[in-house]
């Protein structure tokens, strides 16, 4: 079986009916390693988190290495039904019959000890799809017993996610958890601002809900034509790149809209300063640019199918990687790369077609998080554990 490249190809689509709800999986695995002698080593942690419908599942793979630093990590496992991998991010993995492997990239090959790295696959299934469970790290077995705990049941409204990701995020030029806000209104390295104009959206610092530690920003986003709240990081992100990757965690309360609106919104200079927009229209997520209104994906029913809803009521991790060199972003929710919010330079009908009309590359020069309502649609947001960098930065 050929070589499946670590990107999500823009033709993975997913239909979504009622016929084929969603049934999300979150497996976590830790065992010890047998070793010589009556004692046993450390050897792996493998947190394999699934989310499956009729006939296909996509899957959040996170690896924890628990032993001596490696430079180059391989990772397999055999499904025990006929699960078939069709593509795969931030990973190449290959499957022969039902064995698979997943290597690492350049940027993630490295895993020095007690340090984790997370990837993602899609695939399809016909008749069944358990949990694989006999995980293997360089040859060194990670579930030798073959248990596997109950899934981790799900979390009330305004409970702090419990295994929330660390805000360290290495040398990124901006990352935060917001612990270091000691008031009621953003402060130190954020402020709030309503770039063009101010209507009844209000921000402030939360400490009622968190994806972790205690603090969170919280956005009350209103409903009505230019009605504007967002908190600005006074970061300057003029200089980050080639490639800017920006991590978010991200909450809220009400459903996107069918009319447009933005969540995080970047002060881009090619285009004067307007603003290069992530937000949602026709209920799924999508990015818009501020200075000829082009939308990626192209909002036709096609390209609406290619991207995905922004779920309510759990915190969500939303990452994407603006090339400022090029005319091309990607764009993650959770694991998957998203179809739909991906440009690669080729336009596709559809997708980026209308996207890439425009050749300059984008330019970002600072952060807003927020909300920004061009029609109908109020809706309550938090924001948590951001980072923003010249590499990526994991979940």
């Amino acid at each position: 079986m050929p070589t499946l490249l670590a990107r999500c190809p823009r033709w993975v689509r997913r239909t979504w009916t009622a016929a084929t709800a969603t049934l999300a999986l979150a497996v976590s695995l830790l065992v010890a390693v047998p070793a010589s002698g009556a004692d046993s080593t450390p050897g792996c942690r493998v947190d394999y988190a699934a989310d499956q419908w009729t006939g296909g599942y996509t899957a959040q793979i996170r690896v924890t290495n628990l032993g001596p630093a490696l430079s180059g990590w391989r990772l397999t496992w055999t499904y025990g039904g006929d699960q078939l991998v069709t593509s795969a991010w931030n990973a190449t993995v290959t499957q022969t019959g039902r064995s698979v492997t997943a290597v690492g990239t350049a940027w993630n090959a490295a895993l020095p000890s007690g340090a984790g790295t997370a990837f993602g696959l899609q695939g399809t299934w016909r008749s069944a799809a358990p949990t694989p469970t006999d995980f293997s790290l360089n040859g060194v077995p990670c579930a030798g017993d073959g248990t596997v705990p109950p899934t981790t049941p799900p979390t009330a409204p305004g409970t702090p996610d419990p295994t929330p990701s660390p805000a360290d995020c290495g040398g990124a030029a901006l990352c935060t958890d917001f612990e270091d806000q000691t008031g009621t209104s953003p402060s130190g390295g954020w402020r709030f601002t309503a770039p063009d104009c101010h209507g009844t959206g209000t921000a402030a610092v939360d400490t009622a809900v968190a994806h972790s530690g205690t603090r969170s920003l919280r956005v009350d986003g209103r409903a009505g034509y230019c009605n504007h709240a967002f908190v600005a990081a006074t970061a300057d992100l003029s200089s980050v790149g080639p490639v800017l990757h920006v991590r978010l965690w991200v909450r809220h309360t009400t459903a996107l809209p069918s009319a447009h609106v933005t969540f995080v919104s970047m002060p881009d200079a090619s285009q004067g300063g307007r603003a290069l927009r992530v937000g949602g229209q026709n209920g799924a997520l999508q990015w818009n640019r501020e200075s000829d209104d082009a939308t990626l994906p192209a909002q036709s029913p096609a390209g609406v199918a290619l991207s995905r809803p922004l779920p309510t009521g759990s915190w969500q991790c939303l990452r994407f990687a603006v090339d400022t060199s090029a005319p091309g972003l990607d764009t993650w929710l959770g694991a998957e790369q998203v179809p739909g919010l991906h440009a690669d330079g080729i336009p596709t009908q559809d997708v980026d077609q209308q996207w890439l009309a425009r050749t300059t590359p984008p330019r970002p020069t600072a952060l807003r998080l927020g909300w920004e309502s061009y029609g109908t649609g109020d809706d309550t947001l938090w924001f948590d554990d951001v980072a923003v960098g010249s590499a990526p930065i994991g979940c």
